[in-house]
């Protein structure tokens, strides 16, 4: 599993990093990434998403945008489903049940911003926890750990 502690990365680094990720991952698999707003969420989710579509020989989809509004936007990569999901807005535990969200990270690779409110649930138990900082206008501070 791969672990990085308070590295600076640019976009180029970053990108070589998700790539790296992206080799370990599998269906089951939860990403949360947790960080200000306009951090880098979203471009850390779009350059997972390209590299799992590239590693699994699948054109990458002409944009790949936040999820904030509808909560969650899919990809389909034919055996598997990614599943992105922005909860900044979800209030409570009861609006992701009705979403399907605990049935759905089962079948899927699941990237999750700002998931404040899952942290410590225990219906999740293995997940990448992603944490970003920003440390210039071109880099962020970057960590990584993988809770089991």
């Amino acid at each position: 599993m791969l672990n990085v502690e308070n590295q600076i990365l640019d976009i180029s680094e970053t990108e070589l990093l998700a790539l790296k990720l992206c080799d370990n991952l599998k269906v089951g698999d939860v990403i949360m990434l947790e960080g200000e707003l306009g951090v880098g969420k979203t471009t850390l989710s779009r350059l997972i998403i390209n590299n799992l579509h590239s590693l699994n020989n699948i054109k990458r989809p002409n944009s790949i945008n936040s999820p904030t509004f509808p909560i969650l936007l899919t990809y389909d990569l034919n055996s598997y489903e990614i599943y992105h999901y922005d909860l900044y807005r979800i209030k409570n535990i009861k609006e992701l049940e009705e979403l399907d969200f605990f049935e759905n990270i089962k079948n899927s690779i699941t990237l999750i911003e700002w998931p404040e409110i899952l942290m410590g649930i225990s219906s999740i138990k293995k997940y990448y926890h992603i944490n970003l900082d920003l440390f210039s206008e071109t880099k962020r501070l970057l960590s990584i750990k993988f809770y089991k």
